[in-house]
């Protein structure tokens, strides 16, 4: 049977329609997959059966306070910076040296080495890709927007930045690169928090053919990257600012080789400033002459402290009820022991004194004194329940222990040099929380320097001041600040400050050098705390190297300057 034309032409019409139609159902469905949604799969190219890509999350920002209106301000955030490259075997030869000269002046390039690197570059006629400049702000690239030079070329990336650029660098780190170009947080919190900073990578998974094609209407499923938590600090931007400024203007007159601060609430252990000098900017933290001043000294650099911890050898001696701020010795002048000669300081002899003269005049003899009526195993005990050879538990990388080792070894001598602060090590934050202890009425507080963690879910998690132990009665806390209060308004009149009450104590600790002590090298400390009668405020300022002879005239000021300060700033009411 013939069919008909007309039921021959119905049938190729109905066949083109399908055809017809099955065409734009593909050709819209590759819209969508290349267009549309060309980013999320372009991120699907693993090779097994199974895809999981990593999808990277935001990095979590640092922030600082304003301690009393809890008003925050950026620390560490990301910023969007830009890549400039160049793409020479578009650039017509005939306006090579004219698109040469138009980016090197946008990019604001003047040295020489970077002019003949640009020109270099662009000068390889059959290059796809050459980079030219990294961090360029979105104002230059406007520029090279609006000059529409044949092919170059700009591409958006993130990076950490700094706002207060070198202020607390050294506290805060930097976020670099590890071996596979990732990056990672370094030192101080970027480090200590990389984990929390950095969030959670997520993933894309799906299927791929036998032919390792990815399967377009396969199953496939998704975890959205868990963003960093933000942390907003304990450190008052302020009083960081301040104290940084009176340290480093101390250390530039002093001629010291580095410096540091520390600056802690006593009823808490919440960190109000922390300065460590040199410093650096972690903006651009590859341009130091030496990695060294990564390290945070005030948690990092262990030194003898000298006699800023006789303190600690009188906290013991009154705790114990050895003796009182009135008991009485007469001072032998030196003193020999296991075979060693002790002095006070300058050759210097004082007679019949106080323990609280022992203070005052900060007798090597009287603290030797009070620790041999201890003896060395009571001594070396409360050398440790003050934190002394243990880390204080900072959040914050990377903190050292000292060393209090020497104290546990047989010989009278080890006690006897460590209770006027030799033959012994510790950092500047033990110091401070060793004196907080005293200052808060006897109880050793964890130190800590974030206040609250903001997770990205809107969770907050907010810290809480911790006691480590109690490590003296609050009498006999009372009696020693009493006696500090004594070593200020009787022998250093230059910490006193107008309207309130200072108890502090200096160290001039000479610096060991092979197998003796130096007799020109010295560390200079200032330890102390106000107001005394709610003392709020722990303060430890500490130079290394200076070129004077004594704390008084180097840790001393910048301890009153900074304290000053700091009583102003909250408006702490006068007690005298």
């Amino acid at each position: 049977m013939v069919k008909s034309k007309a039921e021959n032409s119905g049938r190729l019409g109905a066949a083109a329609l399908f055809f017809l139609l099955l065409a734009i159902i593909i050709v819209a469905r590759l819209f969508w997959l290349q267009i549309v949604e060309h980013k999320y799969y372009a991120l699907l190219a693993a090779d097994n059966h199974e895809i999981f890509e990593k999808l990277q999350p935001e990095r979590g920002s640092l922030w600082w306070q304003d301690t009393r209106t809890k008003e925050t301000f950026p620390a560490a955030i990301n910023k969007k910076y830009y890549l400039v490259y160049g793409v020479p075997r578009e650039i017509p030869r005939g306006e090579l040296a004219s698109t040469t000269a138009q980016v090197i002046s946008i990019l604001h390039i003047t040295d020489a080495t970077s002019t003949q690197m640009i020109v270099a570059k662009l000068a390889q006629a059959t290059s796809k890709y050459r980079p030219l400049a990294k961090k360029v702000s979105e104002e230059i690239v406007s520029d090279l927007k609006a000059a529409r030079l044949t092919g170059i070329y700009t591409t958006a990336q993130e990076f950490r930045f700094y706002p207060e650029e070198s202020l607390g660098g050294n506290v805060l780190g930097f976020v670099g690169s590890d071996k596979e170009g990732n990056l990672v947080g370094r030192y101080g919190l970027e480090g200590y928090f990389e984990k929390e900073l950095a969030g959670e990578a997520g993933f894309l998974a799906g299927e791929k053919g036998a032919l390792g094609n990815w399967i377009a209407l396969g199953q496939h499923a998704g975890v959205a990257a868990k963003h960093g938590a933000d942390l907003v600090l304990t450190l008052d931007r302020t009083l960081e600012y301040k104290a940084c400024e009176r340290l480093q203007q101390g250390m530039v007159d002093y001629a010291a080789k580095s410096a540091a601060l520390v600056l802690m609430n006593a009823d808490t252990g919440a960190i109000l400033a922390m300065c460590s000098l040199p410093d650096f900017d972690p903006n651009n933290y590859s341009k130091v002459d030496n990695v060294q001043v990564y390290n945070n000294t005030a948690i990092f650099t262990p030194y003898e402290p000298g006699s800023v911890f006789k303190t600690m050898t009188m906290a013991a001696g009154l705790d114990l009820g050895i003796v009182t701020p009135a008991t009485t010795y007469t001072d032998p002048c030196e003193r020999t022991i296991n075979g060693y000669r002790i002095r006070n300081a300058e050759g210097k002899c004082y007679g019949k004194q106080t323990m609280t003269e022992v203070l005052e005049k900060s007798i090597n003899t009287g603290a030797l004194w009070v620790e041999e009526k201890m003896g060395n195993e009571k001594f070396a005990a409360y050398v440790k329940k003050f934190g002394f050879g243990e880390r204080t538990g900072i959040t914050m990388a990377t903190e050292a222990i000292g060393d209090i080792s020497s104290l546990s070894k047989a010989g009278q001598i080890f006690g006897a040099n460590g209770s006027f602060g030799q033959g012994i090590t510790a950092i500047p934050l033990q110091i401070a929380g060793a004196y907080g202890a005293i200052a808060n009425g006897g109880q050793l507080m964890k130190p800590y320097i974030v206040e609250e963690t903001r997770y990205a879910d809107g969770q907050r998690e907010r810290a809480s001041p911790q006691v480590v132990e109690r490590v003296m009665s609050s009498r006999s806390a009372s009696l020693l600040t009493g006696m500090l209060v004594s070593v200020v308004e009787n022998h250093y009149h230059s910490a006193k400050i107008d309207h309130y009450y200072v108890a502090g104590k200096t160290g001039t600790a000479q610096i060991p050098e092979r197998g003796h002590y130096s007799a020109e090298r010295t560390n200079h400390t200032f330890a102390g705390f106000a107001p005394v009668k709610n003392p709020h405020f722990v303060l430890v300022v500490k130079y290394e190297e200076p070129d004077r002879q004594w704390a008084e005239s180097t840790a001393l000021p910048v301890f009153k300057d900074v304290m000053q300060f700091t009583l102003n700033y909250y408006g702490v009411p006068a007690e005298r």
